[in-house]
């Protein structure tokens, strides 16, 4: 996944499973393109944990992912102010996410990348 910007900012936690549809449903069709609208955002990725088996020394070893988030967003921006701005701030809160979908995400952590 080439990115286009000099940082990466990533969320990552986990989702109620009753609520995983509708969790889905507002991060695709209202909270990404929200985001992107904000200046600075140029591009945004999701990521779901999917298990695998690695061949390594000799081995097979199982990835799970068990105990990290499920759920992983990245989000290219250019600069770390990004994530300070009132655009961000106003757009985090659109729509559904704010009321019907945050309080059902736990796991939650949150990092910025600069790229090298």
């Amino acid at each position: 996944m080439p990115f286009n910007a000099k940082y990466a900012f990533i969320v990552s936690m986990d989702v109620a499973p009753d609520k995983e549809a509708l969790f889905n449903e507002v991060y695709d069709e209202e909270h990404i393109p929200a985001l992107l609208k904000v200046p600075g955002v140029v591009a945004v990725s999701r990521l779901k944990t999917e298990p695998a088996v690695l061949a390594m020394g000799g081995d097979e070893i199982p990835v799970t992912g068990e105990g990290m988030p499920h759920y992983i967003a990245v989000y290219e921006v250019d600069s770390p102010d990004v994530l300070n701005s009132a655009a961000w701030a106003e757009a985090v809160e659109e729509g559904r996410w704010g009321g019907q979908v945050r309080p059902f995400t736990t796991n939650r952590s949150h990092v910025l990348r600069k790229l090298i």
